[in-house]
């Protein structure tokens, strides 16, 4: 019988996987470790963990794990709104820096078995103006036996299930029960064993790359191992490239060496060309910036939607908890001090909060947490104008700031520019995806502009986040309203389409 590993030993897999791998699990884990170490241990799991430890790279022990401990399911076209700016915009872009003729270069980090570096060979040979001459795919992976089923390009109908009839038959031959990649498509794409948690100046060569394709694959990192991987991927771009992430992960907390964008209903990446000093770069916006009619008051309630959910930024909520007890001594800020400025906002003296705000040091004039402290006080008092301008030297200084986001759509709101407000809320909620607000406002809006399918999804979402939101977060943010009342508020968005919340 295979011995069961002790919680020591997990404890330590768990420790080596996060060193070797830079993959991280948490507790809720501990049981796939276990199962995972046990199988790998093969009865001697300190061995197996001793060698682990010491052994040198490369070793094939980690690629094996890396195929035990990650989700490799993936299919063609998945995505499909990245695959759309990726020919439509990212694409174009750099081949028309290519003067040379030379291909677009193009990594796949974290591969799997094939599907997406074969989807962008597919996609551009079905773009106008490209072609298969056009790229010069390079796709890596851990995974010994996905990438030998990337190199055999034979696939399921599972697989291809978002490629209609004529599609297939274009790039695929029938072989039974499966699907054979034509051969002219697989020639461009080369396919290596790597390991992303590693230096490799040869992978992450200084511009080596125009696109780069790292889809969900941050997830399964450690902080430290995700931030140091976004480093190498953003040496290795050309200033200009572009970085397409998972729909679930985002650059917040990991790099401010990107550009944000927004287009084609979906997000991504654009390497900074310039320092990061610089205001941002104004993303094409997807949505039609039709005239709307100005929005009725939410719920027929007198005061204006952005006096009813006024403050929402992670940021803030940060440095309330910096504010002592009454009579406490918390000693001596390291930065601004923002302690009065905050009791007034907590008390919803805006005017107040300005007055302290602008009382501080001039050399906390540009402090991110200073501005948006600021840019909220002016959005509420009023004066949009000033509001936007603060949250532009926030952006310009961290682009990926979610409370500085919804605070210039708060403004873009109150001065009637739906479509505008609406893309900014969505930036909002995909950098902060806890973000209740964001997301409620976003649903309202949806459904003020017809788009109902949209709209009950997101007021649904929003629903569910403001159950679970942080009390005091939403104590700071709520306008003075209870989590009840907010919920109330959704219920009543959501009854509008005739269904019980």
């Amino acid at each position: 019988m295979i011995r069961e590993p002790t919680s020591g030993e997990v404890m330590l897999f768990r420790e080596l996987i996060a060193k070797r791998l830079g993959l991280e699990f948490d507790d809720t884990k501990l049981g796939q470790l276990a199962r995972v170490l046990a199988l790998h241990g093969a009865g001697n799991c300190a061995r197996y963990l001793t060698m682990l430890e010491t052994a040198p790279e490369p070793l094939e022990a980690l690629h094996r794990l890396a195929a035990d401990l990650t989700v490799t399911e993936t299919y063609f076209y998945r995505n499909v709104e990245q695959i759309h700016a990726f020919t439509e915009l990212a694409m174009p872009t750099c081949w028309q820096t290519h003067e040379n003729g030379s291909p677009v270069r193009i990594l796949c980090a974290g591969c799997a078995s094939g599907e997406e570096p074969y989807t962008l060979a597919i996609a551009v040979r079905e773009a106008a103006g490209l072609g298969a001459h056009s790229v010069d795919i390079r796709a890596v992976d851990a995974n010994p036996a996905m990438l030998e089923k990337a190199a055999r390009a034979r696939y399921s109908a599972w697989s291809l299930r978002e490629l209609g009839p004529e599609m297939r038959a274009r790039w695929f031959i029938r072989d039974g029960d499966m699907s054979t990649l034509r051969e002219s498509v697989r020639r461009s794409v080369v396919f290596e064993q790597r390991n992303l948690a590693l230096d490799d100046d040869e992978l992450w060569g200084v511009g080596r790359y125009d696109i780069v394709f790292c889809r969900n694959v941050l997830m399964y990192f450690t902080p430290a191992q995700a931030q140091a991987v976004v480093a190498r991927m953003a040496a290795a771009l050309v200033p200009g490239g572009y970085l397409f992430l998972g729909h679930a992960e985002t650059l917040r907390g990991l790099s401010h060496e990107f550009h944000l964008c927004h287009s084609h209903a979906t997000f991504y990446y654009q390497r900074r060309q310039h320092t990061r000093e610089e205001r941002r770069s104004v993303a094409p916006n997807p949505f039609n910036a039709r005239a709307l009619p100005r929005l009725p008051p939410l719920l027929d309630e007198p005061r204006r939607w952005g006096d009813v959910i006024a403050r929402a930024s992670e940021r803030i909520h940060t440095l309330a908890a910096a504010v002592p007890p009454l009579g406490g001594d918390a000693g001596a800020p390291a930065g601004p001090d923002l302690r009065q400025a905050l009791k007034c906002l907590h008390e919803e003296q805006f005017e107040q909060t300005l007055t302290q705000i602008n009382q501080l040091p001039p050399q906390y004039a540009d402090d991110p947490d200073v501005l948006l402290l600021k840019a909220v006080s002016l959005s509420q008092s009023g004066a949009l104008v000033l509001a936007q301008d603060a949250c532009l030297r926030l952006l310009a200084r961290d682009e990926l700031s979610a409370g500085a986001h919804y605070v210039l759509a708060l403004c873009e709101e109150e001065s009637g520019s739906y479509a505008e407000a609406l893309g900014c809320y969505r930036s909002a909620a995909y950098l902060d995806p806890g973000f209740a607000l964001a997301r409620l406002h976003i649903g309202v809006l949806e459904r003020r502009m017809g788009e109902t399918a949209a709209a009950r999804r997101d007021l649904a979402q929003a629903l569910v986040l403001l159950q679970h939101e942080d009390p005091a977060r939403l104590l700071l943010f709520g306008g003075g309203f209870p989590r009840s009342a907010l919920i109330a508020l959704c219920q009543a968005e959501l009854a509008a389409f005739g269904e019980a919340a």
